[in-house]
């Protein structure tokens, strides 16, 4: 809108833009106690996130969890912790900063966590301020989960709820089994395979977990790992590399789904494995589940299991083959807006 159309009295209003935000699943500020139970009280307070009523969920959370975990996962996040801070928040900052370069200024790049800052209405509403009309809503997560995927659409959905001026929303969709994903996993995981000082006799292929009975549910996530696993195998055509599917991250006594990452690292090596490299095609990110749970104790577990030779590949992170994926689909939501 042009300000000399407007009368003199009219506030100034910017619009006409195109925005796409960047989500992932979040971080503590700092790798303190207090900092990381404030994050963990959002993110286990997320009823997509835990669910099973909130009158017996909540004196377990604020009575027990919030009481021990903090301080365990403080210690955990110091090991990884980088100078610029989170490595998920600064790496998911380097693909928004990488993601506008190539999209160029007619497009607004911006990113968010769901649980910890920025926040995605804090996010949003800067976005509005900017003059996006327009915004894709782009969860970084390849596999649809609703503890994952739904919740971001959920946070964009209560912004939008106090909007008097809404912008039009689109929702990246999950690309489990997109080309441009595939390829850019196989190219990425080849390279690094190629650089190792050994040859791996296994290649394990490490998703977080879920509670079985979110299978149960109805959600599809397990298949798209499924999936995701299966291409990769079939685009990595390595004869002789033996590839097997795990699900990392256990919490709580539910049953999760099978096999899990850290038994299944422990059997390999006792069964003779000595030689094993270990992915996370389903993270966007390097974050505390790659960088701790993977590349430290996972490595522990293996070695003290009888392994020899460990290694825990990169994620996509920002680099190009994963910049080139994100850049192709990003593209191929926003057509018709650019």
């Amino acid at each position: 809108m042009q300000a000399q159309h407007l009368p003199p009295d009219h506030p100034l209003v910017r619009s006409g833009g195109t925005g796409v935000l960047l989500v992932n699943l979040g971080t503590p500020d700092a790798p303190e106690t207090a900092s990381v139970r404030r994050y963990l009280r959002e993110f286990l307070s997320d009823r997509r996130v835990i669910e099973i009523p909130q009158l017996v969920w909540q004196p377990i959370l604020r009575g027990i969890i919030l009481n021990t975990r903090p301080k365990k996962s403080a210690h955990a996040y110091r090991q990884v912790w980088t100078e610029q801070g989170s490595p998920l928040a600064a790496i998911t900052a380097r693909q928004a900063e990488k993601l506008q370069a190539m999209l160029g200024a007619g497009v607004r790049v911006d990113w968010a966590m769901r649980y910890g800052e920025p926040a995605i209405a804090e996010r949003l509403s800067a976005m509005q301020e900017a003059g996006c009309e327009r915004i894709l809503l782009a969860p970084l997560y390849p596999q649809y989960c609703a503890a994952t995927s739904a919740t971001v659409v959920d946070a964009a959905g209560d912004w939008l709820r106090a909007q008097r001026w809404q912008p039009a929303l689109r929702t990246l969709p999950p690309y489990h089994d997109d080309p441009a994903y595939i390829e850019a996993l196989a190219s990425d995981i080849g390279r690094q395979l190629g650089a190792l000082d050994f040859v791996p006799e296994v290649l394990m292929l490490s998703f977080h977990g879920m509670p079985k009975r979110t299978l149960d549910l109805g959600d599809p996530y397990h298949c798209h790992c499924r999936k995701t696993a299966r291409l990769l195998e079939d685009a990595l055509a390595r004869p002789g590399l033996r590839i097997v599917t795990t699900f990392q991250s256990r919490f709580g006594p539910a049953q999760w789904l099978e096999p899990a990452t850290d038994a299944t690292l422990a059997e390999e090596a006792a069964n003779g494995t000595r030689r094993l490299a270990i992915a996370a095609p389903g993270f966007a990110a390097d974050c505390l589940e790659t960088l701790e749970e993977l590349a430290i104790r996972g490595r522990e577990q293996f070695i003290e299991a009888g392994g020899e030779h460990f290694a825990t590949l990169d994620c996509l992170n920002a680099g190009d083959a994963g910049m080139t994926m994100l850049e192709a689909i990003v593209r191929r939501e926003l057509s018709g807006w650019i």
